[in-house]
């Protein structure tokens, strides 16, 4: 029979995953690996009776089921687990023949190993695998889920940490969470209120989300967030390997601002007029991928060898998150339980509201995404491991654009934009690029708005100062470039950008070649 008939012959299981054994007169020691392999990773059962062949599945009983029912559960209570097993049985008769069939659930004292620790066992696909010494050490993490980068790191202090990020956190909290207690505290106290810093010592957390590289790296060697463009549905179809990948920045603090304005301009939205007849965005698609990518960077395994990462396809997102989840994706779901394995970077996102105050946020992923793209999200869930896939409604055609290492390649990407809204995402996204440019030749000074806010943050886009370098910025990319072009990508009156070019003109920061349809700007 095939394993479809099998289970409608077994039709008061519900199937996670199952392996079967043909144990006619004695238990088959191949079974232990399985019981490993299942209660390290999602659960299943093990029936015993049954003979697989190729895709077939013979039922064949067992000549004393009383027997290896026995010997079954005795080893089980041994010694020779490491941790108790408490399972579930049923005995069936199929065509006058004894079948019988345990649920081994998920341990919630993983690893699970029989004899020694090198008898340790995952589940992958539908065959059992011996863990990795690096997958062991990730069991032994999560049964401390929650705690250990709360913990401090004795050779770290305040000097540990970046300025500027922490002022860039201190000032964005200011704004988007005006209310919070913690904006009318000196910041000391802001730090040891926030448990960045415990004793004077930065926590594993802390010094994730504000420290500097150098410092990460004696704790976190290899750390980073990866983010790829891939122009294809996969690697399969993808004309290249990639056509962008993420630098390396300092901190969780950056990476965020960084990821999300890479992925931004792949999220269409739209204006609308609301009761008070200003207009506002409508982006639920937006708010479903920023949770996403807060979800990503809360809750990732740090201490695992793997990265958190981010692929952009041409036709969804993909986020990678290393570290499973406590507890099945379905119970986080239905009981909005919040478990988080780095509780402090999940307040610090939560304080200045770039997440969800409850849950794993699931809910917002999955109805707003769906609003968006009328698809579900997909997730796939591992013992040490989640994705999270983002369906776009169709198949996006990536822009014509070289990785904007320099300002020729800033350039070549503005010119090559199809739309005010691309053009919009390539000054974004060059801000640092653009930013350096007007320092190093013509000296502008950019040490300001880097101590106050940092550097490619979504929310600067209405100060007056970030406003006149973003104009010089974009003369950099579009010398040609018309008031009304700057008016309408930096989204405000043309009257306001002649202001501001007419400040220009006066201090004499800039100049007009030639007319004003076919002349370029100078900055002198």
């Amino acid at each position: 029979m095939t394993k479809k008939e099998l289970i409608t012959k077994l039709n008061d299981l519900e199937w996670e995953d199952f392996e079967v054994k043909e144990a006619k007169a004695e238990l088959p020691k191949s079974c232990w690996a399985t019981v490993s392999a299942f209660a390290n990773t999602a659960g299943g059962w093990l029936v015993f009776g049954v003979k697989q062949i190729g895709k077939s599945f013979e039922v064949q009983g067992l000549k004393n089921p009383e027997k290896i029912e026995q010997d079954f559960l005795n080893t089980l209570r041994s010694e020779k687990f490491n941790v108790f097993i408490d399972t579930t049985q049923t005995k069936y008769r199929i065509d006058d023949k004894t079948v019988l069939a345990f649920y081994i659930p998920v341990s919630k004292e993983k690893p699970v190993y029989f004899n020694t620790q090198a008898n340790t066992y995952i589940r992958r696909s539908s065959g059992d695998q011996k863990a990795r010494k690096n997958e062991i050490d990730a069991f032994y993490r999560d049964q401390s889920f929650g705690t250990k980068t709360s913990e401090p790191i004795t050779n770290t202090s305040v000097e540990s940490l970046d300025k500027t990020a922490v002022e860039s956190y201190k000032s964005y909290m200011s704004r988007f969470n005006p209310e919070a207690s913690y904006n009318r505290i000196a910041e000391d106290a802001f730090l040891k209120k926030l448990r960045i810093l415990v004793d004077g010592h930065c926590t594993y957390s802390g010094l994730l989300f504000l420290g500097k590289r150098d410092v990460i790296e004696n704790h976190f060697p290899d750390f980073k967030i990866d983010l790829l463009e891939i122009p294809g549905t996969s690697y399969k179809d993808a004309s290249s390997r990639y056509t962008f990948r993420l630098g390396e920045f300092e901190n969780l603090w950056e990476y965020y601002f960084e990821c999300f304005t890479r992925l931004r301009p792949k999220i269409n939205s739209e204006y609308r007029v609301n009761n008070e007849g200003f207009g506002e965005e409508f982006a639920p698609g937006v708010v479903a991928m920023r949770e996403a990518l807060v979800n990503m960077l809360m809750h990732a395994d740090y201490f695992s060898p793997a990265h958190p990462r981010i692929r952009i396809f041409t036709d969804h997102l993909e986020f990678y998150n290393p570290g499973g989840l406590p507890k099945p994706l379905q119970e986080l779901k239905s009981k909005d339980l919040s478990i988080p394995r780095n509780p402090i970077i999940t307040k610090l996102f939560r304080m200045v509201r770039l997440a969800e105050n409850a849950g794993f946020g699931f809910d917002k992923i999955d109805d707003n995404w769906k609003e968006y793209s009328k698809k579900d999200p997909v997730y796939s869930i591992d013992f040490d491991s989640m994705i999270v896939k983002l369906p776009f409604a169709d198949v996006r055609v990536f822009e014509n654009r070289k990785e904007s290492n320099t300002l020729e390649d800033a350039q070549f990407n503005f010119l090559n934009a199809k739309d005010i809204e691309a053009q919009h995402a390539i000054l974004r996204a060059n801000l640092d690029v653009l930013y350096m440019e007007l320092y190093s030749n013509y000296g502008i000074n950019t040490e300001q708005l880097r101590n106050n806010y940092g550097i490619n943050t979504e929310q600067l886009r209405n100060k007056n100062e970030e406003r006149e370098l973003n104009i010089l910025a974009l003369m950099l990319l579009s010398p040609e470039i018309t008031g009304l072009n700057l008016a309408t990508l930096l989204n405000v009156s043309k009257s306001t950008i002649d202001k501001n070019l007419a400040k220009f003109k006066k201090f004499e920061i800039i100049n007009r070649a030639g007319s004003k349809k076919t002349g370029v700007w100078e900055i002198n």
